[in-house]
């Protein structure tokens, strides 16, 4: 199973920005696929952003002008820098990984990081 741990969560006021982390245990040639959900109080959990083993992207579209995810393969990690942040950004940030290789069909995800907006 991969551990992926999340960081960069907090306080922020809108208008403000913020860089999620998310290190995974194994090296990045392990995963195909690692994701970005975000889940708002009393909402559904939604992807809002991808990234593949080759660096192809995808967003959702109502936050693709704001939110933008990269990787660094050398440090195992994937970020996702949120732009001119409001309080519609509230809620918990998750990251999940889909196994390639060894870890091949098998899913993890991470505990959160909790990103709270102000107006």
């Amino acid at each position: 199973q991969v551990q992926l741990v999340e960081a960069g969560g907090g306080l922020v006021q809108a208008g403000g920005a913020l860089r999620l982390s998310c290190v995974a245990s194994v090296s990045a040639l392990n995963i195909a696929v690692t994701a970005w959900h975000r889940q708002a109080p009393g909402k559904q959990r939604e992807l809002v952003a991808s990234i593949t083993d080759g660096g192809t992207t995808n967003y959702l579209d109502s936050v693709k002008d704001r939110f933008t995810i990269s990787r660094d393969y050398a440090k195992n990690t994937v970020y996702l820098q949120i732009d001119n942040l409001s309080p519609e950004d509230t809620g918990v940030y998750y990251c999940s990984a889909d196994g390639s290789r060894r870890y091949r069909g098998r899913t993890s995800w991470g505990q959160g990081t909790q990103v709270t907006v102000s107006p």
